[in-house]
């Protein structure tokens, strides 16, 4: 296998989107932001996101909406204030602002007192809502924003309602929980067990890559026979893993009727720290019953690969140069590739054009 030396690690951090002094993140693209039970009518949800504090509530018609959790006025998060279901009131002077961030009332205003409230307003950030999840579109400057995309799909077909839902932080920057996140060789030594993949059952595998939207699709096949857990669904099974920017991965497990689909997503909080979501669909219905076991092995799972990648921090600290291999850290430098060249793109205001080629990958697992 060729060393590719420290090309892809040194453009780990292609021109993008800056927060502070640290570029990290793609801009113009959608994030998963939580499961659509977290915003019950008349809750004002805070959560930060690109290291920009935004606050997320439902209007009249229970369509989520995002505002910048900043209160232009004197700076206090308006997720302490109140919501009535059409305009957000601040709880310090009692500024109201309007869903799509416009600036609606200042009570404080005397009646001789004129004041164009045009020239007020916070950021509103484009959401969106299916399947369960809330996403939310993140851009630069003050918008308004208009997505020219759409949410990450799912596969086609009813998928029913959530069946495990699982969020971990990861102490790491979005790279590395991305490049973790495909990382088709660690199983063996992170998620070692009887039932998944023993690491004394390893041998070269073989998968047929081809590029997809803003990403890459390992294609359908027969999983690997020392896949166990894959063997609970029945005879011919199958399985095909897309991954997507800025950081979503969709994995559908079929066996006739039987159908699975996980999906994971890398949402970056500021430069250090990110959020990974691990959610499951099925609609297998002698696995219903089992799902308090499943939800236990997939957050011990999604908790394996938080703890790797912590320990991988000691190391990324002395700042050495990583080096990638191929076939196993393919996947890891299409990523690279990926989010350079949509950097670029935006920035020369042109189409994208997906670097990852038709190919079929080895690596031994």
């Amino acid at each position: 296998m060729a060393d590719t030396g420290t090309q892809d690690h040194q453009s780990s951090a292609p021109a993008a989107e800056s927060v502070g002094n640290t570029d990290y993140a793609l801009t113009g693209l959608w994030y998963y932001a939580f499961p659509s039970s977290e915003l019950g009518t008349g809750t004002l949800l805070a959560k930060t996101i690109l290291g920009r504090a935004l606050v997320f509530a439902r209007d009249k018609e229970d369509t989520p909406f995002c505002l910048s959790d900043i209160c232009p006025h004197r700076g206090i998060p308006l997720h302490y204030g109140r919501f009535d279901g059409s305009e957000l009131e601040c709880c310090y002077h009692g500024w109201r602002f309007a869903s799509d961030g416009r600036l609606t009332a200042i009570p404080s205003l005397a009646e001789n007192q004129e004041f164009d409230l045009s020239r007020v307003n916070v950021t509103a950030y484009p959401c969106r809502e299916a399947q369960g999840n809330v996403w939310v579109w993140m851009d630069v400057g003050k918008g308004p924003f208009t997505p020219d995309m759409d949410i990450p799909p799912l596969p086609p077909g009813d998928l029913g309602p959530i069946r495990i839902f699982d969020r971990q932080i990861f102490p790491c920057a979005l790279d590395h929980a991305v490049m973790g996140l495909m990382d088709p060789a660690h199983g063996p030594y992170v998620h070692a067990s009887w039932w998944w993949r023993p690491r004394k059952s390893a041998y070269v595998k073989a998968k047929a890559f081809a590029p997809s939207e803003l990403g890459f699709t390992m294609c359908r096949h027969r999983p690997s026979t020392n896949s166990r857990g894959y063997r609970l669904l029945g005879r011919a099974v199958e399985s095909e893993t897309s991954f997507r920017l800025p950081g979503v991965r969709v994995e559908e497990i079929t066996a006739g009727r039987n159908r699975v689909v996980n999906l994971t997503t890398v949402t970056p909080i500021n430069p250090h720290t990110t959020e990974v979501s691990q959610i499951s669909y099925w609609n297998v219905s002698w696995l219903t019953p089992i799902t308090p076991l499943l939800k236990r092995y997939s957050k011990r799972f999604l908790g394996q690969d938080r703890e790797i990648v912590t320990k991988q921090q000691i190391g990324l600290a002395q700042k050495l140069p990583m080096r990638l291999i191929d076939d196993a850290d393919m996947p890891a430098k299409w990523y690279l590739r990926l989010k350079r060249e949509f950097a670029r793109a935006r920035a020369e205001g042109r189409p994208f054009k997906n670097p990852v080629p038709e190919t079929t990958l080895h690596w031994r697992t």
